[in-house]
């Protein structure tokens, strides 16, 4: 509601329109843009992955987003050598690494891991001299056979929560929570009045004795 003796509100929104309209004709143009940068981009990248190099699975920071795992910045020491990947070697095949993160948990490690040896797997990597590739170097047939990766490397798998179900019986059902609570409360409370009476009664029991 309006109180006092004011001015009544009639602002008009409408005046000049045509100032503020803002319009889209260009999107169409920039569609087909982005898809020549992306051609491009693949072009220069080839034959290497159009991704860039492979980042590990990290969980974010803070009590708001470590319940959500995105891309990191690179794989620890600790993780390439899980792998039996050297460090130096690591960056000159594709994959990032990062001295400064530590692994916190043996789950995040073990995840890390095996994305590092199912990247290794898939690898081609085409021989510096064709006339004598080394152990770890494909073959002819395999390098004129190898096609360049699109999309991401290793996607991200999110495991859904098993719930696990149990079958309610009587002591469930009878169990009364609040009642449990408050009594529990209670005790918590009593613990030093309950241990001063038992010290005066043990005190009162020595002196009859005596």
């Amino acid at each position: 509601m309006v109180r006092h003796n004011n001015v009544v509100p009639n602002n008009h929104f409408k005046k000049k329109w045509q100032f503020y309209v803002k319009t889209w004709f260009n999107q169409p143009a920039r569609k087909l843009r982005r898809r020549k940068a992306r051609a491009e981009k693949a072009k220069r990248a080839f034959p290497r992955p159009v991704a860039g190099s492979l980042k590990p699975v990290v969980r974010g920071q803070t009590l708001k987003y470590n319940s959500k795992t995105r891309l990191g910045r690179g794989f620890t020491l600790e993780e390439l050598k899980e792998a039996g990947i050297p460090v130096k070697f690591a960056p000159t095949i594709g994959i990032s690494v990062d001295h400064r993160r530590k692994n916190r948990s043996l789950e995040g490690l073990q995840e890390n891991v095996a994305r590092l040896k199912a990247y290794r797997t898939n690898l081609v990597i085409l021989p510096r001299n064709a006339k004598k590739p080394k152990k770890f170097e494909a073959s002819a047939e395999e390098a004129k056979t190898a096609q360049q990766k699109k999309g991401a490397l290793v996607s991200i798998t999110k495991e859904k929560p098993t719930v696990e179900l149990v079958k309610i019986t009587k002591d469930m059902k009878d169990f009364k929570a609040y009642h449990k609570l408050r009594v529990e409360r209670m005790n918590e409370r009593m613990v030093g009045v309950r241990a001063k009476k038992a010290k005066e009664a043990a005190a009162e029991k020595e002196q009859a004795a005596a």
